[in-house]
């Protein structure tokens, strides 16, 4: 457990922006970070949302984890959320730019660096997230979440997935009992919450596999399956996440 650590943002800490981008390159697999949402709207994430971007120090004054989160204007209805991950950041960012006025904080990533994992800053970093949407004066936080024990049941669909359940009555999954525990309840399933296409040769890179012919190929830490379009030169991958929303009064 990290007991000695300084939370600051990007607006407090325009400085720490490249530590910021150095967790996220350690802290996903390669095909994860080559997101055409994340590709167009990362930098201005950093430049017109600073304040909800956040980053954890130890005791040496070192970058330990991050998080990054955006507003964007919600009625709170259901079938009005948007579409999943790609959908809250491309949103967030028009919201802006037709000056919408926003109620709602949307989680985009939490990444803790791999020396620091299971030390207890999953929680932290939730907190954390959460207290930068009560201070903003928001309605409501909702994050797509990414169920981190999915990858190894690629073929299940999320929809049974966030049923299974363990003998004390939580949520198989770490990652949802952690948002759970902490007061957050699954709202749906985001089905196509972000997508990746790209041709097979950087498929092949990326995953260190090669796909002789057109289907469906389970890969390292997806949550389902990659779809190989062999005459198309194709691959896409869809990745489910989990809608879950944290009452903030």
């Amino acid at each position: 457990m990290v007991n000695n650590y300084t939370s600051v943002t990007l607006k407090e800490r325009p400085d720490l922006k490249e530590e910021l981008n150095k967790l996220h390159s350690i802290g996903w697999v390669k095909f994860m970070r080559e997101s055409p949402i994340s590709a167009k709207y990362w930098d201005k994430l950093l430049s017109r949302f600073p304040g909800f971007q956040f980053i954890l120090l130890d005791e040496e004054s070192k970058a330990i984890a991050c998080g990054n989160s955006i507003p964007f204007q919600w009625d709170g209805h259901t079938d009005s959320l948007p579409t999943g991950w790609d959908g809250v950041f491309e949103k967030g960012t028009l919201d802006y730019d037709t000056n919408k006025q926003p109620n709602t904080l949307s989680a985009i990533a939490i990444v803790i660096h791999p020396q620091h994992r299971n030390k207890g800053l999953s929680r932290i970093m939730v907190k954390e997230m959460r207290d930068l949407a009560i201070k903003g004066n928001f309605k409501n936080m909702v994050a797509p979440v990414r169920p981190s024990l999915k990858s190894k049941y690629p073929l299940i669909p999320m929809e049974e997935y966030i049923g299974w359940k363990r003998e004390d009555g939580t949520p198989f999954d770490p990652w949802i009992r952690t948002h759970f525990k902490l007061g957050a309840s699954i709202i749906k399933v985001a089905e196509k919450s972000m997508v990746i296409p790209a041709p097979i040769e950087l498929w092949e890179e990326w995953t260190d596999m090669k796909f002789p012919s057109t289907g469906r190929y389970v890969i390292d830490d997806g949550l389902a399956p990659l779809y190989i379009d062999k005459s198309a030169n194709r691959g896409v991958y869809t990745e489910p996440n989990v809608w879950m929303r944290h009452y903030l009064d």
